[in-house]
């Protein structure tokens, strides 16, 4: 079953890949979303297996690599963590597929996007099942390599190159540490084998390893090299800058990497690592940091972005950070449920904001929107079981109260903030409790600005784009393989006043540039220049309502396997590091940490209301009297900024010099170009030999015959 499972989409990205155009785009569609379902429907039977608790199973695929005391064998590792990984992987991959028959629907393109889709889910498959470490760096790469190909998918667009080629890059910085890892593990250990290094691995606490001229903790030395690959993949802060600019893809791409697959790479490595990392102290607390610190960086700038993907991209980093502060502090279940939970909602969010973009005209400034709850009901109550899940609405288990109920970020995100507590990490548990107040803001500031208000619609370029070209005035109609390719319509000063309808004179903050605003054009008084949204296709509304099954469910249904401490043991049988006195501990925390979470909703929840439904004009005053605040958000921190002038500029300068002095001017100077010169030169010098004359001809003879009768003579 299992090899069904992982080869299916390998199989069905080839036979789209090699077909392409030729079949037209409804074999490879066909083929490649019938694998994913195909996978998905296999994966589960073995999910709910490991839910009574289970024995790992290896199945053999094929011998790889030996050389030596090294050897690699291709075998597909199956516990109750890869069964969490299958159903989440599967699930969402295969519900990105069937959206995509609609979103994609007018794309040229369509075959090699859903053969790149495939395998980007075959190589995180072979991520989730590795048993050894070599065998996970190959599908470690291949994630990275799909998500190169789909972030870069409109390859014609110069942005959605340089994202692609970003991502690429920022993630190679990470994978080089996790290449030394690995070197050191295999040094330390012998083996590649994760069974083996698990079982070994405690033995080695408290000794030594030269790295770099010093001596340090071996365990620390492997577990944070480990973890600075799981940084790159999982966009944590300092590694994270390639994540918001990866919406240069199409949205179903958004969806798969942020939900599913190459993001969540990280927190699982860590986890299936677990008792490594249960060896260093130190390395904990440094995975707790860098999860609490990205945790409360990406919630602050999602404050302010008006992109609406741009916003769920920061929430996704947001939310890894929970992630990796819980495992931080031990809590590995807890960090594995809410990768499980997260999944769901994030999905839902993303697959939404294509739905409200799709039926938009593909414009993404949420400034534009306004009013479409009646407009597009279905995708308005899908984002709003989205919002409620990711925002934690729940009743906690207080007051007498024996039962939690609420949406699946409710059970997974307090049980983080729990566990922290419980730890003895009060800081991170604060940190996340703020962290959950910003989540609360800018999730309800997206659903307020996009669902209520009054429509904007006539203030959007694409709008209008559509309307002049509904009324025959010559403007091409944006076609949906450009959906996603930024919107280049005018900015509000400081970010706001378009948010309210306000302001005269709007310009971007887009690299620095300022765009120039198009006039509006307007039929109706009514804000909506008379563009009427529309609801979406069937293809891209039933993943949609699937998913808010999971988004409500998830969390209630499966947190007794995950983090109770009765079931929990039972179920993870050794596929993570379960510390089952932290999670009694968090049954113990004081009443105000159990309510904390839910305060820090409601309060986000009122905040958003008051600065956007009751007071509209508030934020464009608020950005305008803390413009520098505004600023450092709007613009992420300068981490671009910083990174621009501390790493591209000189990289580029001594490119530059290399190509420039050293290429140019010094080996093809005096290798290839210099020899061409001095051949080409005495070409020249022996054509003015070449005259042509007899008599010339002659007089060179004679001179050659003088020459050689007086060297016969004077010797």
């Amino acid at each position: 079953m299992i090899l069904f499972i992982v080869f299916l989409p390998l199989l069905a990205a080839i036979v789209a890949g090699f077909a392409n155009k030729s079949f037209g785009a409804i074999l490879p569609k066909v083929v490649t979303t019938g694998a994913l379902f195909a996978s998905c429907a296999l994966s589960w039977p073995i999910f709910i297996h490991y839910l009574g608790g289970g024995e790992a199973t290896v199945t053999p695929v094929l011998d790889w690599i030996h050389s030596g005391d090294l050897a690699v064998d291709w075998s597909l590792r199956v516990d109750a963590l890869t069964a969490v990984m299958l159903v989440v992987v599967t699930s969402v991959s295969a519900l990105v597929h069937l959206y995509s028959w609609g979103y994609m629907e007018e794309d040229p393109d369509q075959p090699r996007f859903f053969a790149y889709l495939s395998l980007f889910t075959f190589a995180m498959l072979m991520l989730v099942t590795a048993d050894n470490l070599v065998q996970m760096f190959f599908g470690w790469e291949g994630v990275g390599l799909a998500s190169y190909l789909l972030i870069g998918f409109w390859f014609r667009k110069p942005s959605a190159n340089a994202a692609a080629i970003k991502a690429f890059v920022v993630n190679r910085v990470g994978d080089l540490g996790f290449m030394l890892g690995i070197f050191g593990t295999y040094l330390v250990f012998n083996t590649v084998s994760i069974p083996e290094i698990l079982r070994l691995a405690p033995g080695m606490a408290g000794s030594t390893i030269g790295f770099f001229g010093g001596r340090f903790d071996t365990m620390t030395v492997l577990c944070l090299l480990l973890f600075v690959g799981a940084m790159g993949k999982s966009a944590q802060l300092g590694l994270h800058t390639w994540l918001p600019d990866a919406m240069e893809g199409p949205t179903p791409v958004s969806a798969l990497i942020h939900a599913a697959t190459m993001v969540t790479a990280g927190v699982f490595m860590v986890c299936r690592l677990s008792p490594m990392f249960e060896t260093s102290p130190f390395a904990l607390t440094v995975v707790m940091t860098v999860g609490a610190a990205t945790c409360l960086f990406a919630a602050t700038v999602g404050l302010v972005q008006t992109d609406i993907k741009r916003v769920i991209a920061y929430s996704t980093c947001s939310q890894l950070g929970y992630m990796f502060f819980a495992a931080g502090c031990g809590a590995y279940g807890a960090a594995m449920f809410h990768l499980f939970t997260h999944a769901f909602f994030k999905a839902l969010l993303f697959l939404g904001a294509g739905s409200v973009i799709h039926s938009m005209h593909h414009e993404q400034d949420m400034r534009y929107y306004g009013g479409l709850r009646k407009s597009i009901p279905i995708t308005f109550w899908g984002m709003m079981m989205g919002t409620l899940a990711i925002t934690g609405v729940g009743i906690p288990a207080v007051f007498g109260n024996p039962l939690a109920i609420g949406f699946a970020g409710f059970h997974s995100k307090d049980a983080i903030i729990e566990a922290a507590w419980a730890s003895g990490q009060h800081g991170a548990s604060i940190v996340g409790i703020i962290v959950a107040l910003l989540t609360s803001f800018y999730s309800w500031r997206l659903m307020f600005l996009t669902f209520w208000g009054k429509p904007r619609w006539e203030q959007s370029e694409h709008i209008q784009h559509a309307i002049h070209d509904a009324h025959g005035h010559g403007h091409d109609a944006v076609h949906a393989g450009h959906d996603d390719h930024g919107t280049t319509a005018a900015h509000a000063h400081h970010g706001e006043a378009a948010e309210e309808g306000q302001g005269s004179e709007p310009h971007a903050h887009d690299h620095g540039h300022v765009v120039q605003a198009h006039p509006v054009f307007t039929t109706h008084g009514d804000g909506t220049g008379g563009y009427h949204p529309h609801e979406s296709p069937f293809p891209i509304l039933l993943p949609l309502i699937i998913l808010s099954i999971g988004a409500i469910a998830a969390g209630f249904v499966f947190h007794g396997y995950f983090i109770e401490p009765s079931a929990g043991e039972e179920y993870w049988h050794g596929a993570i590091a379960f510390r089952e006195h932290l999670m009694h501990a968090m049954h113990e925390v004081p009443l105000g940490v159990k309510l904390s979470a839910s305060i820090a909703m409601l309060t986000g929840l009122l905040g958003a209301y008051i600065f956007y439904i009751r007071s509209p004009h508030a934020p464009r005053k608020l950005a305008e009297t803390y413009a520098p605040v505004y600023d450092f958000l709007l613009n992420k921190w300068y981490f671009d900024e910083l990174y621009n002038l501390l790493f591209v500029k000189p990289a580029f300068a001594i490119g530059r010099f290399f190509w420039h002095r050293g290429d140019e001017q010094t080996i093809d100077r005096l290798g290839p170009n210099g020899s061409a010169w001095v051949v080409s030169q005495g070409s020249r010098v022996a054509g003015k030999l070449q005259t042509g004359y007899v008599y010339t001809y002659a007089f060179v003879m004679l001179l050659g015959l003088t020459g050689a009768v007086t060297w016969a003579i004077t010797r």
